[in-house]
């Protein structure tokens, strides 16, 4: 750990915390002008790009500047794109569903509810993934072949979320395919490629950090996210909600891996 700069890192830590929860409070308002609180979901990926850009500002002359563009770069071409695509997919559309029975289910007034315990929650959860982020621009070794790694595995994981992204919204706008189970491309392999792609992503930026002690130290940032993703509030919620407006989402359940790409199984006798 010789080099690292631990009270440089810790004051950018502090420094992050302020630009999120600042970040997450203006998203709340303008969530409360608009009347929708799924505002929060487009600022999910803003938020991890401010704390790259904050952490490379406040890391200059602290770690590698080759590594700390790179992870710069990578958190915010993934960011941006998220955020592009939660916005474009919302506009013109009503609340979340999900929203809307959480704040059902709540004894506090939306507005509160979702400030405590979406926006200020979401705020903590984004700090913590984003640690890798963080620690790999204050890493002054230079890059080597494990970074390299994490650099293949963040374009496989980008190509499955955002392919992903792509073909499922295609097949949404797509009249003929309404009551119809998504199953072709990339979709003919995972039930969440896109899923799939977001934890791979983030397994990437942890290898570019994973080079020094520190960063090898966050691994539990990646592992947070993926079970969030697959286990978590990302693939079983959405999962349930399909079988209930679908029929076919249960037998594609059956015949198709449900987050890691695999081929699909033969459908079982008896079953479409």
């Amino acid at each position: 750990m010789s080099g690292f700069a631990f009270g440089h890192f810790a004051t950018g830590l502090a420094l992050t915390a302020m630009a999120v929860v600042v970040m997450m409070l203006v998203a709340w308002l303008v969530a409360l002008k608009i009347g929708r609180f799924d505002v929060v979901d487009t600022a999910w990926g803003l938020g991890f790009v401010l704390v790259a850009l904050v952490s490379f500002i406040w890391s200059s002359g602290a770690g590698n500047d080759k590594r700390r563009v790179l992870i710069v770069v990578l958190t915010a071409v993934w960011g941006i794109r998220l955020a592009i695509h939660i916005a474009l997919r919302a506009r013109g559309k009503g609340e979340d569903p999900r929203y809307v029975a959480i704040f059902e289910r709540s004894k506090l007034s939306p507005a509160v509810h979702a400030l405590v315990f979406v926006y200020l929650t979401q705020a903590v959860v984004l700090l913590f993934i984003s640690l890798p982020v963080q620690v790999a621009m204050y890493e002054p070794t230079t890059i080597n072949w494990v970074a390299g790694l994490g650099v293949v595995v963040w374009v496989v994981g980008f190509f499955f979320e955002t392919v992903g992204d792509w073909q499922l919204q295609r097949f949404r706008d797509d009249p003929t395919s309404r009551g119809q189970v998504m199953d072709r491309g990339l979709w003919r392999y995972s039930r969440h490629p896109n899923y799939f792609g977001d934890a791979c992503v983030w397994w990437g930026l942890y290898l570019i950090a994973a080079q020094g002690v520190p960063g090898a130290l966050t691994i539990l940032s990646p592992i947070v996210m993926t079970f969030t993703l697959a286990a978590g509030t990302g693939k079983p919620l959405l999962e349930g909600e399909m079988a209930q407006r679908r029929p076919g989402y249960t037998a594609y359940v059956d015949q198709t891996s449900g987050f890691l790409p695999w081929f699909r199984k033969r459908a079982s006798a008896g079953k479409s």
